[in-house]
């Protein structure tokens, strides 16, 4: 952390030489165990529970703490100074069916997400060679990404320009279905970000089988339909 900048749109000064040098100090000496599990970078877009509609672009970084059950830190950039945003956790469709039904209505899937080509696995871009290899490893976890349920907070509303994390945890949801945001535009533009393509992902993952959904799953956009 040691090129530590300060983030755009957040309160305060840069550091200071001895925050620097403290921080530098710490990262040769401390071992940051629980980061160091991280094993994947997942890029997709959250919408708020209770404001189906209203989007949020974040990106994941997950690890597992059993073959059942992982746990992911969102920031709003893959940058070194991304801000924080949340937390998802995601878990196999067995635990989620042995969670109490009001619970299981707290968490959603990811089959739209993964069908779509809206979720991806961002990678090497500008290395010759590297694509058809990581296309086929990325194809291959959205093969077990279907199939799971998440849980996600968000802790800090950027898409409204807070500077701060401000006011309570927002229970967070997934896309569903095509026509509840403007899909193009917005996955259009984190593509041209990425080099990412979601056309190509959706037709590379056509043959992935679609699980089927548990009833009480993606409540929000229930509660939304039948108003």
């Amino acid at each position: 952390m040691s090129g530590h900048n300060k983030p755009q749109k957040v309160p305060g000064g840069p550091l200071s030489v001895e925050d620097k040098v403290l921080e530098t100090g710490a990262s040769l000496i401390q071992d940051f165990q629980p980061v160091k599990n991280i094993c994947a970078h997942l890029n997709a877009f959250h919408t708020y529970a209770d404001e189906p509609g209203r989007y949020v672009e974040a990106n994941h970084y997950c690890a597992h703490l059993t073959k059942d059950v992982r746990q992911c830190i969102l920031y709003d950039s893959p940058g070194p100074n991304a801000r924080l945003i949340g937390i998802e956790y995601m878990i196999t469709p067995e635990l989620y069916a042995s969670l109490d039904p009001e619970e299981r209505k707290l968490w959603h899937s990811h089959v739209y997400e993964v069908k779509s080509g809206m979720l991806i696995m961002p990678g090497p871009t500008t290395i010759p060679g590297t694509q058809p290899a990581w296309e086929a490893a990325e194809t291959q976890e959205m093969k077990h990404v279907i199939g799971l349920y998440g849980k996600v907070y968000h802790l800090w509303q950027v898409d409204r320009g807070d500077t701060l994390p401000l006011g309570e945890p927002k229970l967070m949801t997934s896309f569903t279905a095509d026509g509840q945001f403007d899909f193009e535009a917005a996955v259009g533009d984190r593509d041209k970000r990425f080099g990412t393509d979601w056309k190509r992902k959706k037709e590379l993952r056509a043959d992935i089988q679609e699980p089927q959904i548990h009833p009480d799953a993606n409540s929000a956009w229930k509660r939304r339909n039948s108003m």
